[in-house]
């Protein structure tokens, strides 16, 4: 019986086959990584600019004579959106490090139980230096808003 010798050419193949998909499976990790990355800081950027972009459509959108305010509270300043004459509003304040909302009558105290999270910041500033600009800082950066209403107030 005679014994053929093994051809070194399959073997070469299959070794140079098994390291392309090597390289096609650490290319698809490493790409699957940086993807993830990009969408993360991406998530990020959107989520801590969303505060801002919240207070001022929420402010404009409801920008009439006096339904802008700031309120001294246990929280800290808290921006006063009323609603017209009903006597609710929408406030906006910092809590925990969180931006929190809660609508509920203008001159009761915050329902933080049933409030929402608009955001996270480590900084919540709001201010109404004129009465028809508010400015609200955050971790993020610091918006001017002016009033079209041109009457703002503080309480």
């Amino acid at each position: 019986m005679k014994h053929e010798g093994r051809n070194p050419m399959g073997i070469y193949t299959i070794a140079i086959v098994g390291l392309f998909l090597a390289g096609f499976f650490l290319l698809v990790v490493f790409g699957a990584q940086s993807y993830r990355g990009i969408v993360g800081t991406q998530d990020y950027n959107r989520d801590s600019r969303a505060v801002l972009s919240y207070i001022s459509t929420s402010v404009k959108d409801n920008d009439t004579a006096g339904a802008v305010k700031l309120m001294d509270s246990e929280e800290g300043k808290v921006l006063v959106i009323s609603d017209g004459d009903s006597g609710y509003a929408l406030r906006i304040y910092a809590h925990d490090g969180k931006v929190m909302e809660d609508f509920g009558r203008e001159d009761s105290g915050l329902d933080l139980d049933n409030a929402q999270v608009i955001g996270e910041t480590g900084t919540f500033v709001l201010d109404m230096p004129e009465k028809d600009v508010l400015v609200a800082e955050t971790d993020e950066g610091r918006v001017f808003i002016k009033l079209r209403s041109g009457e703002g107030g503080r309480s």
